[in-house]
């Protein structure tokens, strides 16, 4: 068990299974940085084109996981017996700055397959716990086969000074370790929480079973978008010969072609718009018919759609919709099966959130100790769908006009955020009843 070895003993270990997924994290961040290596054009015809034309990338794969994370955002945690956000728990996500490092780890965990959400002590006096979110190629999880929960973790880099550092995260302690010639020596941090738990939270996209460390969004779409790029770089290989009009000519000789000087000049020169004249009446020349390059249009919107049904976007996300801006009800519909996964990523992400703020719980009351509340917290999302304003406000003044739900729920339907909620609660306090529902129909009215 990891809480019963020596963390300095679990180096060898961590280390293997932080290195042993490297190939794949480096294919999976390539794509989504459009930097992936394409190796359909030979190193002959390279050669021969040179700087004449150059492979194309449509990057895709960064376009599916935006779809994804531009719908991925965390309003707030409350838990099930309260109607209202918990005000301690969302003042330690700002605090940590979660807004902005919360997108980043779901990007990471969309495209790699997994980040990291890292928990240790505040060495401030009366500060939240300090939240990090990591990436993979720094950070690996051990799991328990059997709970599957994590069991170690280690996150591992270099300094400014090209020095290695380690921390070792076990249910008892995080400890820090400096590689000093060749060795790991204890380093200047250590806490031994002894939380039972080990402060290290994985974000899993499509995680399995026998796969618990997930898999990247764009995998199945990675051999469409190879094709896309060879088609499209083709495409521009052919614009530079084909689609020009191509000439030739009967009955000159390489001497014939000279400036007006004498000076020799290329017979064969690929430069649009050369001229070629000769005096000899037998030289005969013309041209070939330029190529129509549909055929590349075609294929390319074809690839796209394919893309566009794997990873369930819109067909306005990749061009091909028509020319006609749809309708809102029209983008809705088309948009159903993403808002789907969008919700069901939710789910595993929120439980991963979830069991970020009880472990901020713990550190806040130095103790492993969790209240029967506390496993009853949820995540807040704001809604992934694409609902118009005036649909959504109508929906939720008539629930509240009919007594379905109270004030509050009616403004968390309109999107309110907690800080904006808690604004207008004050400002109930001070008109009449009567004027505050009439006060959201004029706002959203307007």
């Amino acid at each position: 068990m990891a809480d019963t070895i020596a963390p300095i003993d679990l180096i060898p270990v961590l280390e293997k299974g932080l290195t042993a997924d490297v190939a794949n994290l480096t294919k999976w961040d390539n794509y989504l940085e459009g930097e992936q290596p394409l190796k359909y054009m030979s190193e002959a015809m390279k050669e021969e084109l040179g700087e004449t034309a150059v492979e194309l990338v449509l990057n895709w794969a960064r376009l599916v996981a935006d779809a994804c994370e531009n719908r991925l955002d965390v309003e707030g945690f409350r838990y099930a017996d309260s109607d209202v956000e918990d005000e301690v728990l969302w003042a330690g996500w700002q605090y940590n700055d979660m807004d902005e490092q919360s997108q980043q780890g779901h990007l990471e965990s969309l495209a790699m397959g997994r980040s990291y959400v890292l928990i240790n002590k505040n060495e401030e006096a009366d500060k939240p716990p300090r939240n990090t979110v990591e990436s993979p190629f720094q950070v690996w999880a051990q799991r328990d086969p059997k709970t599957r929960k994590v069991s170690a973790a280690i996150k591992k880099w270099k300094d400014l000074d090209e020095v290695e550092h380690i921390l070792v995260y076990t249910p008892v302690e995080t400890a820090e370790f400096v590689k000093d010639a060749g060795a790991w020596k204890p380093g200047a941090f250590n806490d031994k929480h002894n939380f039972g738990i080990v402060p290290v939270v994985p974000l899993v996209n499509k995680p399995r079973l026998l796969r618990p460390d997930g898999v990247t969004e764009f995998k199945d779409i990675i051999p469409l978008a190879d094709a896309a790029n060879k088609m499209a770089t083709d495409m521009m290989t052919s614009a530079e010969f084909h689609a020009m009009p191509r000439r030739w000519a009967f009955g000159l000789k390489q001497s014939d072609f000279v400036d007006r000087n004498g000076n020799p000049v290329s017979s064969w020169s690929k430069i649009k718009g050369r001229l070629w004249a000769s005096e000899d009446s037998n030289v005969k020349v013309g041209t070939f018919p330029e190529a129509d390059l549909a055929n590349f249009h075609n294929t390319i919107k074809l690839l796209a759609q394919l893309t566009s049904q794997i990873a369930a976007l819109p067909p306005h996300y990749m061009g091909f919709g028509g020319n006609n801006v749809p309708s809102a009800d029209a983008i809705r519909s088309s948009e159903s099966q993403l808002v789907k996964r969008i919700e069901r990523k939710h789910t595993f992400l929120g439980g991963a959130w979830e069991d970020v703020q009880r472990i901020n719980l713990m550190f806040l009351r130095g103790k492993p100790d969790l209240e029967d509340r506390d496993h009853q917290l949820e995540t807040v999302w704001r809604d992934p769908s694409t609902p118009t304003v005036a649909q959504v406000a109508d929906a939720a003044v008539k629930k509240y006009e009919s007594g379905l739900v109270p004030l509050e729920q009616t403004r968390i339907d309109l999107g309110y955020s907690a800080t904006q909620r808690e604004q207008m609660r004050e400002m109930d306090s001070k008109a009449s009843p009567a004027s505050q529902i009439a006060g959201i129909v004029k706002a959203n009215a307007a």
